[in-house]
């Protein structure tokens, strides 16, 4: 067994027992009870505390999870840690999905954290709640303590082999006072955690009672379809609804801050009256502003200096004094999510309360939205969080929440808000564009002395429209870029940030993919110019690197590199450093290219060293989903703007993989004991690279534009 953990007061907010209710504990995490004297005061029994597990009669498990489902695996991973440190029976687990409440700590779910930041507050709930049924079970035998297991949800005697189950004893067990400290298990103990578990949730979703957000329907609820400003920063001039009101179905067409709501009985009859609209919008600043502009103000940036992010050595002398170097331009584009379940929110404002069903990664971010918009106060506001039809960092954005707030204020009742695949695409807070300017130097025995990778982009966290302090820092655009996993004596990143009209946001990974794309790519010319093997020009920089090292080891080893292809085919690799998420990934993809020229990914091998693992099942998945989504990009993506707006729209311009384009992938997890990594976004910025480089080992000239086009 590990040490002793203490609990302290602040760890526990109450234990208690309502009638029939059985044992329940609350939990603290942090930032939270700021505003509630008592949050386990609850109508009929219930409870609602900040993070808690809850046991009934019946021995059911209830946990309250505080993150949200699209597709991860929250809703078993989380309760995997709880049931773990409980000896619970897996049989006996049910999942609650928690509202929005600031007694949750910080409930979004993004930056692959959810699992991770929960991993201790879990782990200590379930165990004090064992250690709390252990107690009760020796007071109800007469026998000491120390003489009792648990397993399976019962507490065994051993001498005796006498049993209760929890369900027996949870009622016992709240009247016990919570012990100060607890023992959490020796992962060597561990039954669940490390094993491939069935997910929670996949009964619903196959027989279609799981409830995303486009799936609410509650009584009286409208239809409403918004139009909005196609251009970014134009406003409403006006609009003449009497073909809209004609059409049948259509209730009402009100004016809210994003543009106008048509609201009807259905989606369709909704939609149908927007098509009816005739509306004039009135340009805004960013009228003119076109793909080509950007490119010209990137361009510029790379002439001007910027703000040092980590520099090492002197790359200036180291430059100038060596003979062999190597400078290339990188550049990526705007990227829409395109997340399958397009937006959408059902908001009923009424008696001075707001109520929200919505598929948001921010549920806080959305209280706070939807307070703003019906002009409550959050405490107001109550958000249930549904499942969510995919995320991608869409959904830490709230807008659509408020659109729909707005709109239930306007109409005086519920509505639904759904936006079109279009309004999707168009509407979107994108992934930023970039541009790199690399610069390598290397000796003459072909050692890389020198490297400088100057990036310039917009800044998300500084997002102010055309104004720009190119010599400003954010620091999350320059991740991926910083710490690379290699030795180089002198080295310097650099940031010039070139702020656009464009809205920008979390995209999966978000800096690294394009961070990583650059420097990996780089790293594969230098390897030429030095008349290299890619692969072992990086394993010779990462001595202060050993687990990046050995996820690129692995992956290389299951690829079979340095073993012959099929005629025609081609491999790439590259490494994706832990940059926020904590763990390592490295990647090799085979490609061929057909006669006309379209790029064919065959196979790719992933390595992925994220620490301690929960569920194996699920790090595959999540391995698997995040390559076909940065093969989508890489391949595809891109968005364009005109005159001020996104040109691209559905599926026909902006196409993503199809199921017959998928390639085989082979995952490989490296055996670990240290912390828990993130898993959800490492494997997506080494997919751009790894296919790059085997494409242009394939062509032999190099790729430095996404998507890719030879």
């Amino acid at each position: 067994m590990s040490p002793a953990v203490p609990i302290s007061r602040r760890d526990f907010i109450k234990v208690g027992s309502l009638a029939g209710a059985g044992l329940a504990i609350g939990f603290y995490l942090p930032s939270a009870l700021k505003k509630m004297a008592d949050p386990w005061t609850a109508p009929a029994g219930e409870f609602a505390p900040n993070a808690w597990l809850r046991i009934n009669p019946q021995g059911i498990v209830t946990v309250t999870v505080a993150k949200s489902e699209m597709g991860q695996g929250v809703r078993t991973s989380l309760p995997m840690i709880l049931a773990e440190e409980l000896d619970a029976d897996w049989a006996s687990i049910r999942v609650e999905q928690a509202v929005a409440d600031e007694m949750y700590g910080h409930m979004g779910t993004g930056g692959s954290t959810s699992v991770r930041t929960s991993w201790d507050t879990l782990r200590k709930a379930g165990a004090t709640a064992r250690q709390m049924l252990i107690l009760a079970a020796a007071k109800e035998w007469g026998v000491n303590a120390s003489e009792c297991r648990t397993n399976d949800g019962k507490v065994v005697h051993r001498q005796s082999k006498r049993s209760m189950g929890y369900g027996e004893l949870a009622e016992k067990a709240s009247a016990i006072p919570i012990p100060e400290n607890v023992t959490l298990k020796d992962p060597a103990d561990f039954r669940f955690i490390g094993r491939r578990m069935p997910r929670l949730d996949t009964p619903e979703k196959v027989d279609g009672s799981a409830v995303f957000g486009i799936d609410v329907k509650i009584p009286s609820m409208a239809y409403a379809s918004i139009e909005r400003c196609p251009e970014f920063g134009g406003s409403l001039g006006r609009f003449n609804a009497d073909k809209a009101r004609a059409v049948p179905g259509v209730r009402s067409i009100v004016r809210i801050s994003s543009g106008v709501a048509v609201v009807a009985d259905s989606t369709w009859a909704a939609m149908k009256g927007r098509e009816a609209l005739e509306v004039e919008w009135t340009p805004g600043p960013a009228a003119t502003l076109s793909s080509a502009a950007i490119h010209g103000m990137l361009n510029d940036g790379v002439r001007m200096p910027g703000a040092v992010a980590e520099e090492s050595g002197n790359f200036d002398e180291a430059w100038g004094s060596t003979l062999h170097r190597v400078e290339a331009t990188y550049e990526v584009p705007f990227l829409a999510h395109a997340t399958m379940e397009p937006m959408n929110c059902v908001a009923h404002v009424h008696d001075g309360r707001c109520e929200v069903w919505a598929p948001t990664q921010s549920p806080q971010g959305a209280q706070q939205q939807a307070a703003a918009a019906a002009g409550v106060e959050p405490s107001s506001v109550t958000v249930h969080v549904t499942l969510l039809g995919g995320g991608f960092g869409r959904r830490l954005n709230s807008d659509f929440v408020g659109e729909a707030v707005e709109t239930s204020v306007a109409i005086g009742g519920p509505v639904q808000v759904l936006w079109t695949r279009e309004d999707d695409i168009r509407h979107d807070w994108y992934r930023p564009v970039s541009m790199h300017h690399l610069r390598g130097a290397l000796d003459a025995g072909g050692k890389l002395v020198a490297f400088n990778h100057k990036i310039v982009a917009p800044s998300i966290s500084q997002q102010r429209g055309h104004e720009n302090d190119h010599t400003s820092m954010d620091h999350g655009a320059v991740e991926g870029a910083t710490r690379m996993p290699y030795d180089v004596p002198n080295a310097r990143i650099d940031y010039v940030m070139m702020n656009t009209s464009v809205p920008i946001g979390p995209w999966r990974a978000v800096f690294p993919t394009q961070n990583v794309f650059a420097m990996e790519c780089f790293i594969d010319e230098l390897a030429h110019a030095a008349g290299q093997d890619p692969l072992e020009f990086r394993l010779r920089m990462m001595g202060n690197a050993p687990r990046m090292k050995g996820a690129l080891r692995l992956a290389a080893e299951k690829a079979g590199c340095g073993k012959p292809l099929p005629r025609g085919h081609f491999r790439g690799i590259a490494c994706s450093p832990p940059a926020w998420f904590g763990s390592y990934a490295a990647e090799v993809a085979e490609v061929s290219l057909a006669a006309d020229r379209t790029i064919r990914v065959h196979r790719v091998v992933c390595a992925i060293d994220c620490g301690q693992v929960v569920n194996p099942d699920t790090v595959e998945a999540q391995m698997e989903s995040g390559i076909v989504y940065g093969l989508s990009a890489a391949l595809r993506g891109e968005i364009t703007i005109d005159n001020g707006r996104v040109v691209q729209g559905n599926f026909d311009d902006y196409p993503v993989l199809t199921i017959d384009e998928m390639p085989d992938v082979d995952v490989h997890i490296v055996k670990s004991t240290e912390p828990l990594g993130g898993i959800g976004e490492p494997p997506v910025p080494g997919i751009f690279p790894a296919v790059v480089n085997a494409v242009s080992a394939a062509t032999g000239k190099r790729i430095r534009q996404l998507p890719m086009k030879v």
